[in-house]
């Protein structure tokens, strides 16, 4: 891929609103920006989605930035690769990490796909011209939850996904089935629960949910199995599914319906693919998860929701979701409810390097000797 250049930058915004859940609440994000620039000029961006603390992986962007200057780069600096799909074979001799392992793997993706003149929506074998857009409600209280979904539906989002937990779920959910008794519902726990809340968890299937995510323990495949017996409502899988192998698993002993699949979770956008492949050719819906992104990795979700094993609106939300201004141009719009899937070269967006100044904290660069 004749990389000349690869440069990281940590940047850092303030959200719109505050994003709540019971496992904490976030008001600003930062995040790591990669760009890869080949001999010819050309650059592919890549962004990594690892929080500033360890509340949903053990990954942050302190440890993302350890690994990225003192281990990834460096093994792509050593062994010049051809294709994106090699960095994955690569970085087999680094354990997990694997938003640090996306964020420059998916740049490599958008880099070659530029190289390519092809979309990268088409390189990944995507056949949608436009996808289904959901948005995530995550406050603390009714009142809030009730206003959000309001406003969200008077912009055109067709799917509503909610935080619930043992203190907020069963009198949510029927508020707002009592307002919305028709609205595509999936409801979130982020391991909120555990086997004991069995016959609580049950009662939540009256309300026609699309899903429940991740009930249990992030790291389970097997009590959920047991639970996805009892309940009605499919068990989808998020923090589980953190490779190819977890999603085999998982399909084989019956644990979940669904897959949420999240580039930064699974590490980059060949085992996403992977898995997407895998789940297609046996009839089980994946969905693409959000991590309150930035546009670069917001460009690579909507590339790889235009899949076809995509059935399930994801959480592909508009840049107006969270920032005042974005980091790309143009910003991603929710129109009616769907997102168009651009069909240029690479992610289809650019980068808007005057916002970009504005939010960064720290930056690094690597050159490659070729």
């Amino acid at each position: 891929m004749n990389i000349k250049m690869v440069e990281l930058f940590v940047i850092r915004m303030p959200l719109k609103t505050p994003f709540t859940t019971h496992l904490g609440n976030v008001t600003e994000r930062e995040g790591i920006i990669v760009k890869v620039t080949n001999q010819d000029g050309l650059s592919g961006f890549g962004e990594g989605v690892a929080f500033s603390s360890p509340w949903y992986t053990e990954e942050t962007v302190a440890t993302s930035m350890h690994m990225l200057s003192d281990f990834l780069i460096p093994l792509l600096q050593k062994h010049p690769i051809q294709h994106p799909k090699e960095a994955y074979s690569l970085f087999q001799c680094i354990r997990r990490n694997q938003m640090a392992k996306a964020a420059i793997e998916i740049a490599l993706w958008d880099l070659y796909a530029k190289s390519k003149s092809l979309p990268l929506s088409k390189l990944l074998g995507g056949t949608r011209e436009e996808i289904v857009s959901g948005v995530v409600i995550a406050t603390d209280s009714m009142e809030k939850a009730l206003k959000q979904i309001e406003e969200y539906l008077q912009e055109g989002y067709r799917r509503i996904k909610v935080k619930i937990n043992p203190q907020m779920d069963y009198p949510l959910l029927k508020e707002i089935r009592r307002h919305y008794p028709d609205l595509p519902i999936m409801a979130d726990a982020n391991s909120a629960y555990t086997l004991k809340d069995m016959d609580h968890l049950k009662s939540l299937d009256e309300f026609n949910l699309l899903l429940i995510e991740q009930p249990l323990a992030h790291d389970d495949i097997i009590e959920h199995a047991q639970l996805q017996k009892e309940l009605k409502t499919p068990i989808c899988l998020d923090e589980s599914i953190t490779s190819f192998e977890d999603a085999q698993k998982a399909i084989k002993y019956g644990s979940c319906r669904s897959i949420n699949v999240k580039i930064g979770r699974v590490g980059g956008l060949y085992e996403a693919k992977r898995i997407h492949d895998y789940c297609y050719e046996r009839g089980i819906p994946v969905w693409c998860g959000g991590m309150i992104e930035f546009g670069i990795s917001r460009a690579h979700n909507i590339a790889l929701a235009s899949m076809p094993g995509f059935t399930i609106p994801g959480d592909i939300s508009g840049s107006k979701r969270f920032w005042e201004e974005d980091i790309i141009s143009p910003e991603v719009i929710v129109v009616n409810g769907k997102i168009s899937v651009p069909n240029v070269p690479g992610i289809g967006f650019s980068l808007n390097e005057k916002r970009l100044r504005e939010t960064i904290i720290a930056k690094k660069h690597f050159p490659f000797r070729n």
